[in-house]
C-alpha cells in the first residue's frame, strides 16, 4: 500500500472527500472543456427523455473521475451503482450487478481497464441493446438466457484508456479526457474545501498549497487536511502561508509537489543509469516498485512538468530535473 501523502491513488483517509464532493456540474471546478461538453450532452438527453450515452472518463488518478460519475447520476436523476474492474472476477458478478439496475441508473465501473476480457462480453449486449445474455448450467445441460435490462448509463473510469479492448472502447458514445489542474483551479478548490470544512485559509496560503498539489484535487484536499492540523495546534486555526510552508516542508513536499519517492526515482535514473535512457522494467526493479505504479502514479506528473521524458529507448531525466535536484550533470 502506497503511504505517500502526495500519491494520486486513493487512500483510506480520502473518504472524507465524500463530504466535500460537488453535487452538480455547476459546482465542479476545472476541466472546463470536459464539463461544458458533458453538460450539453446531459441536457440534450434530458430534453429527449433518454438516458445519457455511455461515458468513458480517462486520465491520471485523483482528477475527479469518480466525482463526475456521481454528478452525472445527480444531474440525470438516477441512482448510482459502483464497482471496480478488479473486483469483477466472474461473469456472474457482473450479471448480478446488471440485474439490479433500474431505469435511468448509472453504473460506475472504476479501473475498467482491469476487468477481464471474457467478462467484457457480457457488457457488449448490455451496452448496445440493454440485454443481459448469459449461459446457465454446465456442458450438455447449459442454456442461453436473455434478460431485458432497463435503459442505463455505464460510466467507465480508467487511467489507461489504451489498455481497453477496441470493442469495449467503441461502445462508449462519450469519451472524455481529464487533464492536470492549473494553480488557479486548485486554489479555487482549496478555498471551496476551506468553506465546506469551516477551516479558514488565507489567499496566499491557498496558492502555496495549490502549487504543491501536483495538479491534482485529491492531493490538494489531502494536504489541506494535514495543514489544517498544523494551523490548529501551532496557530489560531487560521491557515496562513507561514503555517502552510512549515507544514508542507515538515511533510517533505517541496515547491513543485515532489516528495522523497520522486527524488528516489529521479536519482536512481541519474546515479544508476547515468541519467538514462533506462527501460521501465529495469527502473522498476532498481527502486523496488511495480511497473504499473510507476506508469500510473509517479510518471504522469514528472512528465507533465518536464522533469522526465520518454524516448524509444526508455526514460531519461531532463536538465530541469538536474537543476531542481541540485545535481551537476556529467559532461
Amino acid at each position: 500500500m502506497d503511504d505517500r501523502i502526495v500519491t494520486s491513488e486513493e487512500l483510506t483517509e480520502d473518504h472524507f472527500d465524500i463530504n466535500i464532493r460537488p453535487n452538480s456540474i455547476d459546482e465542479y471546478i476545472g476541466q472546463t472543456e470536459v464539463k461544458d461538453n458533458l453538460n450539453i450532452f446531459m441536457k440534450a438527453a434530458r430534453l429527449r427523455g433518454e438516458v445519457l450515452d455511455h461515458v468513458l472518463l480517462y486520465g491520471p488518478p485523483g482528477l475527479g473521475k469518480t466525482t463526475l460519475a456521481y454528478i452525472i447520476a445527480n444531474e440525470m436523476g438516477g441512482n448510482i451503482k459502483t464497482a471496480s474492474g478488479p473486483s469483477i472476477e466472474k461473469q456472474g458478478d457482473l450479471a448480478a450487478i446488471l440485474s439490479t439496475l433500474e431505469p435511468g441508473d448509472i453504473l460506475f465501473i472504476d479501473e475498467i481497464h482491469r476487468m477481464p476480457r471474457y467478462i467484457e462480453e457480457i457488457l457488449y449486449p448490455a451496452m448496445e441493446d440493454f440485454t443481459l445474455d448469459i449461459i446457465v448450467g454446465n456442458d450438455a445441460s447449459s442454456r442461453n438466457i436473455k434478460i431485458d435490462l432497463p435503459p442505463f448509463t455505464l460510466v467507465g473510469a480508467t487511467t489507461r484508456a489504451g489498455d481497453l479492448s477496441d470493442p469495449l472502447r467503441d461502445r462508449f458514445g462519450i469519451v472524455l479526457k481529464l487533464e492536470f489542474y492549473n494553480t488557479e483551479e486548485l486554489t479555487q478548490i482549496v478555498h471551496r474545501t476551506s468553506r465546506v470544512l469551516d477551516s479558514p485559509i488565507e489567499k496566499e496560503a491557498a496558492i502555496e498549497l495549490a502549487h504543491r498539489s501536483r495538479g491534482t484535487p485529491r492531493i490538494a484536499n489531502r494536504l489541506f487536511k494535514r495543514v489544517r492540523d498544523f494551523a490548529l495546534v501551532m496557530g489560531d486555526g487560521v491557515i496562513n502561508k507561514e503555517i502552510t510552508s512549515l507544514a508542507l516542508d515538515r511533510l517533505k513536499v517541496d515547491k513543485l509537489g515532489l516528495d522523497s519517492t520522486d527524488y528516489n526515482l529521479l536519482k536512481a535514473i541519474i546515479e544508476r543509469f547515468n541519467g538514462g535512457p533506462v527501460g521501465i522494467d529495469a527502473l522498476a526493479s532498481s527502486i523496488g516498485e511495480e511497473r504499473g505504479t510507476i506508469e500510473d502514479v509517479y510518471e504522469p506528473y514528472l512528465l507533465q512538468n518536464g522533469l522526465l521524458k520518454r524516448t524509444s529507448r526508455g526514460r531519461m531525466v531532463t536538465d530541469k530535473a538536474y537543476e531542481h535536484l541540485g545535481i551537476e550533470k556529467e559532461k
